[in-house]
């Protein structure tokens, strides 16, 4: 069977020396935005750790801080396996810096600098890493459940490995989200969500996006982003609401 016949139909890659040369490209891209944002985003959230309003608070952030830079470290075990200088990635950027709140930032790499948009900006104050954490905490549930059914089978098992501690930092956010809400930080919080909301919103891309089809033909995508945009967008608004917060 042709390989592009293969892969349409569901089959799996196993290891570097079966990944077609075009397939070969776009998973190591899938890869590398992953890794690029988890860095992003431990690097990010660590000033938090300090803005914590107790030590229930400093733990969590720490934890979110540490999981994020480990799960980015599996996801580059693998693409060393294709010839990745991890050494030098690890230093390829500098993983702290942001852009000015009200930059408008394309839903498109920076250079060589593949994070998703949303981690090009900053944190401002405790309320404002929550709500962020939350938002895209909750996008992240649902963009991993779509990347453990990629076609190379060492990446979907680090994903499904991964998603269980990503639902928990997002699980943890909401926690923290209920103590600012249930005290006078409910204005704060509702200020955050109108700044976050679109910023995560696009962190799932382009609706109709061509490329989509070229990666579900190659196994490494199943629903379109205006799928998983949708069932994020209703999982946030019922969080939300449930802390007496709008979308």
């Amino acid at each position: 069977m042709p390989m592009a016949d293969y892969l349409a139909r569901g089959g799996v890659l196993t290891a570097p020396g079966n990944v077609p040369p075009r397939v070969r490209a776009e998973l190591l891209r899938l890869m590398s935005s992953f890794v690029d944002s988890e860095l992003a985003g431990s690097a990010g959230f660590a000033d938090a750790i300090n803005r914590a309003p107790g030590i229930k608070e400093r733990i969590a952030a720490s934890r979110i801080v540490l999981e994020k830079a480990d799960h980015a470290e599996r996801v580059l075990v693998l693409m060393a396996e294709f010839g990745t200088d991890t050494g030098r990635y690890e230093r390829a950027h500098d993983w702290s810096a942001r852009v000015p709140r009200d930059t408008e930032i394309a839903a498109a790499r920076q250079g060589g600098d593949a994070r998703l948009s949303v981690f090009h900006y900053p944190l401002e104050g405790w309320t404002d890493a929550v709500v962020m954490n939350v938002l895209m905490g909750l996008a992240t549930c649902v963009q991993l459940e779509e990347a453990a059914r990629v076609a190379y089978q060492p990446l979907a098992d680090a994903m499904r490995g991964i998603a269980p501690r990503e639902r928990r930092h997002m699980e943890l956010g909401l926690e923290g989200l209920g103590r600012i809400t249930a005290g006078e930080g409910t204005d704060a919080a509702q200020a955050a969500v109108r700044y976050w909301w679109p910023r995560v919103a696009a962190s799932f891309g382009p609706a109709g996006s061509d490329r989509f089809e070229r990666l579900r033909a190659m196994g490494l995508r199943h629903e379109p982003n205006e799928a998983l945009r949708a069932r994020w967008e209703a999982a946030a608004r019922a969080a939300l609401a449930g802390h007496g917060l709008a979308a």
